[in-house]
């Protein structure tokens, strides 16, 4: 079994709102930075967000800053990342993946950090 597992894509038209959560099992998720990402068929992997392992440092990808959030709850081990405003562009697999930094109140998007990778979720916006 994969250490995260991904759960809430779906099918969403285009401005709606969609939110997919991430279920970490096997380690401690105070330890470990959790960022999301997503690739559409075709295109590089695109680094979306991530969240430091205490909580207090979250980044956002250019393109979707103001309209994404993201969350962590430690007692449940799942990370949410709720997703508004959604463009067609943005069908894709949405991945969440983990890494342990050497501060704990970091983390990055570049997509190599990452230790442990999730089996993905699609997400598709349309009409």
């Amino acid at each position: 079994q994969l250490p995260l597992v991904e759960s809430g894509g779906g099918l969403v038209q285009p401005g709606g709102s969609l939110r997919v959560s991430c279920v970490v099992s096997g380690f401690n998720l105070d330890d470990y930075a959790i960022g999301w990402f997503r690739q559409a068929p075709g295109k590089e992997r695109e680094g979306v967000s991530c969240i430091s392992p205490n909580g207090d440092f979250i980044v956002f990808g250019n393109s979707v800053k103001g309209r994404f959030l993201l969350s962590r709850d430690n007692a449940k081990n799942t990370v949410h990342l709720q997703m508004n405003s959604l463009e067609p562009k943005e069908t894709a697999v949405y991945y969440c993946a983990a890494y342990r930094p050497f501060l704990r109140d970091t983390c990055t998007v570049r997509s190599g950090e990452y230790q442990y990778w999730g089996q993905g979720t699609q997400v598709t916006v349309s009409s």
